[in-house]
């Protein structure tokens, strides 16, 4: 538990933030910028889950084109930031490009690039040749691909917890290692958080609590169709340039570290753990779990009674929030192995290069694989930022900034309607209409 968890528990404020990852930091950020008093809860350590285990790519190419506006809020946000902070963090122009290995590539690509259009994004089609000069050397069966110079990039190990440190320092009430066990709702508003430590009463509560946002939310009555599947990722050796664009394609994904190494990956390769939510939100998921079933390995264990249990959540005795601080799943050795493999057989520059550490992350997920953002129907000062689908370091300013202008009772800078809880309905499944 940090020491810091020892700090005196306010008996009241204006805005609990629940969660310390990249959504609930900026929340915070924001709010203390309006000069709002908050406290922001973390049941474990800042960006101890999936804002430090990511892959550090902030763009906007690719984007399911309801979230497109946030995000192109997220990066002017994003630039603002990384020169407040008085460390650097990483967060570089880089661009990303994404290959062009077969037609079905090629016609999503094509057709995201109408949505690009209208937001007037400097993103366009390589050919082939404009391709081999931007990765030089590389052995990857392609016709091209599809790139925005303008994308970003950053370091997740260092970027929220900088700004955590640089929030402290003005004075900021952030509580690492107590967790919320629950929300107090009366008249249908809410009154207070329960944490581990005793209450705090509040006029708004932003739920920025990744893959345990669901938990936090059912016994309010809320069904919130979320579910998290787990997903593994290496840093290298220092090596040799590629490109300073990150990369991807379909058997490896790499972005360029300022330690000189590589972040290596697979897009969408993921193993899901079966749960009662899982069988509970299943037909929701049905037309994603169409297009992403080669991809998707699925697992049962003992877990899943366990799972069952935390649902029934007690105010008055620590439970999952305090039985698990931290996720820290094992990665996967052989999925990693092939993408190693595959990096060095893609990239000459890359042939010599070794494994130095690996992880893996807990993604929340829902349905169309875009976040849920805004109020919670129902329930006056409740509001939510989850679902973030692996994309959210990106998109979390921007996610932030809107949840601290809702807190404040505001109306957000960008439309985010389409991203609003109730789109769901009836479990009913969404199609995502991004390009990755």
């Amino acid at each position: 538990m940090d020491e810091r968890s020892t700090a005196e528990l306010p008996s009241a404020t204006e805005v609990v933030v629940i969660g310390g990852g990249i959504a609930g930091v900026t929340t915070a950020w924001y709010l203390a910028a309006a000069g709002v008093p908050f406290a922001l809860f973390e049941k474990g350590r800042i960006a101890g889950e999936q804002s430090s285990r990511n892959w550090g790519w902030i763009r906007k190419q690719g984007r399911d084109p309801r979230e497109l506006p946030l995000m192109v809020l997220a990066e002017r946000l994003w630039t603002e930031i990384a020169a407040e902070l008085p460390e650097d963090v990483g967060f570089r122009r880089a661009g990303v490009t994404y290959l062009i290995e077969d037609d079905a590539d090629a016609r999503r690509f094509e057709n995201w690039l109408d949505h690009a259009r209208l937001l007037q994004l400097d993103t366009r089609l390589l050919s082939k040749s404009e391709t081999d000069a931007l990765l030089p050397g590389n052995c990857v069966p392609h016709r091209g691909s599809l790139h925005t110079p303008s994308d970003h990039r950053a370091e997740p190990g260092r970027a929220v917890p900088a700004m955590a440190r640089a929030l402290r320092a003005r004075g900021a009430a952030i509580h690492e290692g107590c967790a919320v066990r629950g929300i107090d709702v009366a008249a249908g508003a809410v009154t207070c958080v329960v944490t581990e430590r005793g209450r705090v009463r509040a006029r708004a509560v932003v739920v920025a609590g990744g893959v345990w946002s669901r938990l936090l939310l059912r016994p309010l009555g809320v069904a919130l169709p979320q579910l998290h599947v787990l997903a593994s990722v290496q840093r290298t050796t220092p090596a040799p340039l590629v490109t300073e664009s990150a990369v991807g394609s379909r058997k490896v994904a790499f972005r360029r570290r300022t330690d000189g190494g590589y972040t290596l990956a697979r897009t969408g390769a993921s193993r899901h753990r079966l749960s009662p939510a899982s069988l509970r939100h299943m037909r929701a998921y049905l037309p994603v779990l169409k297009d992403r079933w080669r991809e998707l390995k699925f697992r049962v264990g003992a877990d899943f009674f366990q799972a069952l249990a935390d649902e029934r959540q007690e105010l008055d005795a620590p439970g999952p929030f305090e039985r698990t601080r931290v996720l820290e799943p094992a990665p996967d050795h052989r999925l990693l192995d092939d993408v190693l493999a595959s990096a060095r057989r893609y990239y000459p520059q890359l042939e010599a290069v070794q494994s130095a550490e690996r992880w893996a992350g807990a993604i929340d997920v829902l349905p169309d694989e875009i976040p849920a953002l805004g109020p919670v129907p129902g329930v006056r000062g409740l509001l939510l930022a989850t679902g973030f689908s692996g994309h959210g370091f990106g998109i979390g300013p921007g996610a932030g900034f809107v949840m601290a202008q809702l807190a404040r009772g505001l109306e957000p800078a960008v439309a985010i309607d389409a991203l609003a809880l109730d789109r769901f309905g009836a479990d009913r499944g969404i199609v995502s209409h991004a390009a990755t």
